[in-house]
């Protein structure tokens, strides 16, 4: 048979309705089973390979569990002899979905152990994988092999690579009515429309002396590189969403993908913002972080505007880096506070959520200041992000420039709020790790807005029983705290001059409706501290200290 397209179902209403065909607590599990093009690869010394369903988890929420039993060199004979069949068996369950792709291996007549003839023993283990799978209550999936990229001298695609194998596929889930994907056709499609040399950069063509795993360098025509695995699962989801309509809501769409474990297009966070557009101009770039602790430091440029970097959970998604201000730099003078950062953004147009940041350097005498993020940029977010260091946390580094920050953990010993720029703090958690003060402001003569927390709960450890809301870095600091509840850790005076007796004409810090048992009122604050009046609290609004929200690219308010 010729020119199947895509998807061919057969009482497919049938197996959609087998016992546990409904996913426990939301989740799918989708099991596959395969050869090279579909396994997960050796990441050591640099391995550019990649199959396709090492890169399918990256299209997936986390309501989606890939399992990959897939492994290189194998066939549907060797499959079963190497206990690969066995593994399969022992973990598949009721409503599991099985994906099933072999033919490359099978093919190979002068390998007795893997050859498999295409209406024999080919055949045959399809139909035993699939026996099985339909007795436990499992879903399969057939597959046709992914095409080889193989192309003739005058530059067309050789379309029989795969000889009898895609037949006999098709003719296996006719026989069983189960559904089947043709990968071969699809691929082959693409590769046409690619020509010969476009499409080797998809492959495994390595230069000479450009990889240490291949120094000589390597012409596959058969494996993917981290491209072209991303590129056959995006050519393939399609088909495997309309069997399967219920993972529809969980694929993901990000241009980027940050991985620790191989399964995204880039292993460091660093590589991902590197490779998005310069200046861009209209749609914004979206990179995924997996779970894992990213140790880097991260330089995000100006020239990269309109990132959105996601977490995929706060928690468990790490930015991390050591610097501190006493450490000796390269040059053997000390790094000082503005070089500490783990984090540098100074790009417009910025938004990040469900991140951790954090400098781990620690809180002694020899670190002093360690930030976890110098924050540069004008009109850029951070929501449900954490952020983990001692002294100098946050650096909001930009006059003129406005921050905002929601639903954050924000924690620190001394000043770790603390900069120049606009910034709106929103049901933030701020957390004062000993006896000192939570921001150090420094705003411009002449800016209209500071610091302005909203609705935010400062809370402390056993170390912080003694914390001033804020002391001025410069003369004319701004810094507002407007119903949010203050922990007994925060003094009666609420605020500290710095020793400047002259900033206590300059500065302006304010409260309004504040509660907890560190709210105090007027005649216990500090003389030169202000209460608003409910008028001057109403005009402390998002639209107001940040600007329009239309001039924001990120609509967050």
């Amino acid at each position: 048979m010729t020119n199947r397209f895509f998807v061919i179902f057969a009482s497919v209403f049938l197996l959609l309705c087998l016992p546990g065909a409904g996913q426990e607590n939301g989740k799918i599990t989708l099991r596959l089973m395969g050869d090279s093009t579909m396994a997960d690869k050796d990441l050591s010394m640099e391995n550019p390979e990649r199959g396709w369903g090492q890169r399918l988890p990256a299209h997936f929420d986390s309501c989606v569990t890939v399992c990959n039993y897939a492994q290189n060199g194998r066939s549907t004979k060797s499959f079963i002899s190497r206990g690969l069949w066995d593994s399969v068996k022992k973990d598949l369950k009721a409503g599991d979905w099985l994906f099933i792709q072999f033919g490359h291996n099978d093919a190979k007549a002068d390998d007795p152990e893997r050859y498999a003839p295409a209406f024999g023993a080919y055949r045959e283990n399809l139909g035993k994988f699939i026996d099985y799978a339909l007795e436990t209550g499992a879903r399969p999936v057939l597959f046709t092999p992914v095409s080889r990229r193989w192309f003739d001298d005058e530059g067309n695609l050789k379309k029989n690579c795969h000889g009898d194998y895609p037949e006999a596929v098709f003719q296996v889930a006719e026989e069983y009515g189960v559904p089947v994907i043709d990968a071969n056709a699809i691929t082959q499609t693409w590769l046409e429309s690619l020509g010969d040399e476009a499409s080797r950069k998809y492959y495994m063509w390595i230069e000479k002396g450009t990889n240490p795993r291949h120094p000589n360098g390597l012409t596959d025509n058969t494996h993917t590189n981290v491209a072209g695995a991303r590129k056959l699962v995006e050519l393939l989801l399609p088909a495997i969403v309309e069997v399967i309509p219920e993972l529809a809501r969980h694929v993901t769409d990000y241009d980027f993908v940050v991985a620790k474990d191989g399964s995204g297009d880039f292993f460091t966070v660093q590589e991902a913002v590197n490779a998005a557009p310069d200046y861009c101009k209209q749609d914004e770039t979206r990179i995924l972080i997996r779970e894992g602790i990213y140790k880097e430091k991260l330089t995000i440029p100006a020239n990269k505007e309109k990132l959105h970097l996601t977490g995929e959970n706060p928690e468990k998604t790490v930015i991390t880096w050591d610097d501190y201000a006493l450490k000796k730099g390269s040059t053997g003078y000390e790094m000082g506070t503005s070089a500490t950062s783990t984090v540098f953004l100074h790009a417009n147009d910025f938004l990040a959520e469900n991140l951790t940041f954090e400098n781990s350097a620690g809180d002694s005498r020899d670190i002093a200041q360690a930030c976890a993020i110098t924050v540069n940029g004008d009109r850029t977010a951070f929501i449900n992000c954490r952020f983990i260091a001692n002294q100098d946390t946050i650096y909001t580094f930009g006059p003129g420039q406005r921050q905002l920050f929601r639903g954050c953990y924000i924690e620190g010993t001394t000043d770790f709020i603390f900069g120049f720029s606009t910034a709106w703090f929103e049901d933030c958690v701020i957390m004062s790790k000993k006896n000192s003060y939570v921001t150090a402001a420094s705003t411009p003569r002449g800016q209209q807005w500071g610091y302005v927390f909203k609705d935010c709960k400062l809370i402390h450890n056993e170390k912080a029983v003694k914390v001033y809301l804020g002391r001025p870095w410069r003369p004319y600091a701004k810094t507002v705290f407007i119903e949010c509840e203050l922990g007994d850790h925060i003094l009666k005076e609420g605020w500290h001059n710095w020793n400047k007796k002259d900033a206590e004409k300059t500065s302006f810090y304010a409260e309004y409706g504040n509660y907890g048992p560190g709210a105090a009122s007027k005649r216990e604050r500090v003389k030169w501290s202000h209460t608003l009046s409910a008028a001057a609290a109403e005009k402390y609004t998002p639209e107001n200290v940040l600007g329009p929200a239309e001039d924001w690219y990120f609509k967050l308010f």
